[in-house]
């Protein structure tokens, strides 16, 4: 985003105080943490963002079990990532970005009610986008948009297999692939069949049918692509429906969310079945995806490529092909419950988090025990 300028904290923050969730360890959702503070100031480049919609993803999921592959030391703020108004700017960013919606992908940190950002970390959010809707689109879509466009490319016409086709990434991914003109097998549990008969998929139920050979009966020729976010024996299975010439995107190993052991054996396992598929001459290719390839050396590049992708995927919701689908909206200061929700697999949709209201803070409502000065409040009562 366009820097000059110096510091200029353009929004009063009187009578506001930062409010953070901290996850202290490998715990149960209840055994989150409140932390209060104060709003951070901006440093050189950076924007200070006063989070308006942040949501709960499997990484997060993960991460409360100590299982995603590259999560940080505990303790640490959750929150892959969020929608929110530029509260205040540092020096060398524009005072004119004060007041603007944006989105940004963090990993960690998304879970507080201010959050520090490099401003080339921001996405402007397009007029008419609501901040939770904008929120369900930003890990998702950008997750979606660049396994089907920068990875698969399947021409149109062809056919694709979304595993978890009714989840957070497969809903967006489903809805993309239909818009571009392909046919789309997408398994579920049948609770989710109707809804995704809707868009246009044809489901399989991985409860009540044998996948492979549902999916054999549907494409005899193979399918053109294969989205696999449940790693394990499900990846072998997979490469083995492509086509000739077809694309296996392997994007994590969900099955593997409650096992014990090394956290980064199975994501290993998997990059080590892509390397030697890629080495067989059988025209056929295979993808471990990490939205965050490239960052490490090239961080312009990188950042120029999301913004691109995530625009592509908020204009595809200006234009009515994908649609952002919230399960729930819950205060901040109920993250315990926002998580139990989003691991019950019984939504439809992303949860996401807001910030609190006044009622909220008066009722005392709480996502686990409060660590910082104010008073102690315990698990809210009526969930």
């Amino acid at each position: 985003m366009e820097s000059t300028g110096t510091a200029t904290p353009q929004e009063s923050t009187a009578g506001t105080r930062l409010v953070e969730i901290v996850l202290p360890g490998v715990v149960e959702p209840e055994g989150l943490q409140i932390r209060r503070g104060e709003i951070p100031t901006p440093g050189a480049g950076q924007i200070v963002v006063r989070m308006e919609a942040t949501g709960v993803s499997f990484a997060e999921q993960q991460m409360r079990r100590g299982r995603y592959y590259d999560q940080p030391p505990f303790p640490f703020v959750p929150g892959y990532d969020l929608v929110g108004t530029v509260l205040t700017t540092g020096e060398g960013v524009a005072p004119a970005l004060v007041g603007r919606r944006v989105a940004s992908l963090v990993k960690v940190g998304g879970w507080a009610s201010h959050v520090v950002l490099d401003a080339a970390d921001a996405v402007e959010v397009p007029a008419g986008i609501g901040a939770a809707e904008a929120e369900t689109l930003v890990v998702n879509g950008i997750t979606a948009w660049q396994m089907l466009y920068r990875k698969a490319r399947v021409r149109q016409g062809g056919t694709i297999l979304v595993h978890g086709a009714n989840g957070g990434v497969g809903t967006v991914l489903v809805q993309l692939a239909r818009a571009a003109g392909l046919r789309v097998i997408g398994t579920a549990s049948a609770r989710h069949h109707a809804s995704l008969r809707e868009m246009g998929v044809t489901p399989v139920d991985y409860r009540a049918e044998d996948v492979p050979t549902r999916v054999r009966e549907l494409a005899p020729g193979g399918v053109d692509a294969v989205f696999d976010h449940l790693g394990g024996r499900s990846v072998v299975d997979s490469w083995n429906l492509l086509a000739p010439g077809g694309t296996l995107v392997s994007y994590g190993s969900a099955t593997t969310r409650d096992d014990s052991g090394s956290k980064q054996l199975p994501v290993l396992k998997i990059l080590g079945r892509v390397w030697l598929w890629n080495a067989l001459p059988n025209g056929r290719h295979a993808y471990f995806f990490n939205v965050w390839e490239g960052r490490a050396f090239g961080r312009d590049r990188f950042r120029a490529r999301l913004s691109s992708d995530l625009t592509q995927v908020f204009e595809s919701l200006r234009r009515g092909e994908v649609t952002a689908r919230v399960a729930a909206r819950l205060p901040l200061t109920r993250a315990a419950e926002a998580l139990r929700l989003a691991e019950s697999g019984t939504v439809a949709g992303k949860v996401v988090l807001v910030p609190d209201t006044d009622a909220d803070a008066d009722a005392g409502t709480d996502g686990g025990t409060d660590t910082g000065t104010g008073t102690d409040t315990s698990a809210d009562p009526a969930r």
